[in-house]
């Protein structure tokens, strides 16, 4: 099946009405939205959309977070070698290597100032790479530009993994009273396949009161500010009313959550993204 046919049956299958039911036993939407609003499907070779991403650069000290407020151990860059387009596939690769002073680079890319939005629909079709110390994500952070700081921007984390689980990802949100290791999370486990072998489309559906997580046709989690304080006995904010958020894709290093790379861990390794893709929400 080639790559176009893919992609229109994907599109078409993630666009229909697709109803699951949750842990909770509600019966839930997943795809509501469909008014395409902003949408990369990497078309071009060699050319990354600067329409559309910005890169960051360098290990966090430039910006005042060393590590990336992670303890990751890669250098970001926006050489071809870390980050290029190939056959219509967006390709972020961590490679082991020395450079400038870090041990490991990769790439991260994000829409600040060029996509923004409050609420809708935001999801990528991506096959992640496989190793201990490997760390994809494909995450929305609030704009800061009204000088408010994490965690009082809200982070939403659409998709993360860690290369040694190739059989689950998990969505995560952090806020005031819910942050780092408070954060309120959900893990999705595929039984019949794994994120490093197969593309999955990873999603959210945001509105004021909710946060709805999907992987392919199923919906698996869903936040709400009621679930804010709950888990937090009432100390945490929602927060993701309160401004537009953009998008992050990155290929992280090591890191608190997953680890530093081991001596079985394969270099490079790549995540592949088919294409990210943004709609409004009424």
């Amino acid at each position: 099946m080639n790559k176009n046919l893919n992609k229109i049956i994907g599109f078409l299958f993630i666009s229909c009405l697709l109803i699951m039911g949750c842990e909770t036993d509600e019966t839930q939407t997943v795809a509501r939205f469909n008014n395409l609003v902003a949408e990369d499907n990497f078309d071009e070779d060699g050319q990354i959309n600067t329409s559309f991403w910005n890169f960051d650069i360098g290990d966090g000290s430039e910006q005042g977070i060393p590590g990336w407020g992670n303890n990751e151990l890669q250098y970001y860059t926006d050489r071809t070698e870390n980050v290029t387009v190939e056959n219509g596939f967006l390709l972020i690769t961590a490679r082991k290597e020395d450079f400038n002073g870090s041990q490991y680079t990769s790439a991260r890319l994000q829409t600040k100032g060029k996509i923004q939005q409050r609420y809708g629909r935001f999801e990528a079709r991506i096959r992640l790479p496989f190793g201990q110390g490997m760390w994809p994500a494909f995450w929305l952070l609030g704009d800061d530009s009204d000088g408010s700081v994490w965690p009082q921007i809200g982070e939403i984390d659409i998709m993360e993994n860690t290369g040694d689980a190739p059989t689950e990802i998990f969505g995560t949100v952090h806020g005031p009273g819910f942050s780092g290791g408070n954060s309120i999370s959900k893990t999705y486990n595929f039984n019949n396949s794994r994120v490093d072998t197969a593309f999955h489309i990873y999603g959210i559906e945001w509105g004021p009161d909710y946060i709805n997580y999907y992987v392919d046709n199923v919906l698996y989690h869903q936040i709400t500010p009621e679930d804010v304080d709950e888990e937090t006995n009432g100390a945490g904010e929602w927060v993701f009313n309160d401004r537009s958020f953009y998008i992050i894709l990155n290929l992280a290093v090591g890191g608190q959550l997953p680890g530093p790379p081991n001596e079985d861990t394969v270099f490079p390794q790549t995540m592949v993204v088919d294409y990210v893709r943004v709609y409004e929400p009424f």
